[in-house]
């Protein structure tokens, strides 16, 4: 597969606090990951441009929500994101291509606007040290 769209995203799963892995992607409504590198400045005065090395891998997401309230959905998945400190695998999978991290979710913010949405962005940031990498 080349070129390929946002739509019909092939995996998207977080497990619960019991480490099982939940399918939420029909109360996904978007989504932003990163995988940015922590950079040196290594420039010697004997340089007229920057020098620099790569450090540390990361992990990063935010998952905006729909609230459901249905068993084994969104709620269930993240109601204990306040009260446990576990990590959940993360698996987002599209085109064929999978990236899977242990995530440490750190809010679970619902907020009601005034024409009534319930929805949530939930942040996550990689928990275990292990570098992120596309299959």
């Amino acid at each position: 597969m080349a070129k390929q769209n946002g739509l019909g995203w092939t995996t998207l799963s977080v497990a619960d606090a019991s480490a099982v892995a939940r399918d939420i992607r029909n109360d996904i409504t978007n989504l932003q990951f990163a995988t940015p590198r922590g950079v040196q400045d290594v420039t010697g005065i004997d340089k007229s441009a920057y020098e620099r090395i790569l450090l540390l891998a990361d992990f990063s997401i935010t998952l905006n929500i729909v609230a459901d309230f249905a068993t084994n959905l969104v709620h269930d998945v993240f109601k204990t994101v306040p009260s446990t400190s576990v990590a959940r695998a993360t698996v987002i999978g599209v085109g064929g291509k999978s990236l899977t991290n242990n995530v440490l979710y750190t809010d679970y913010p619902l907020q009601r606007s005034n024409s009534g949405e319930l929805t949530a962005a939930v942040p996550g940031v990689l928990a275990d040290g292990a570098v992120p990498t596309w299959s």
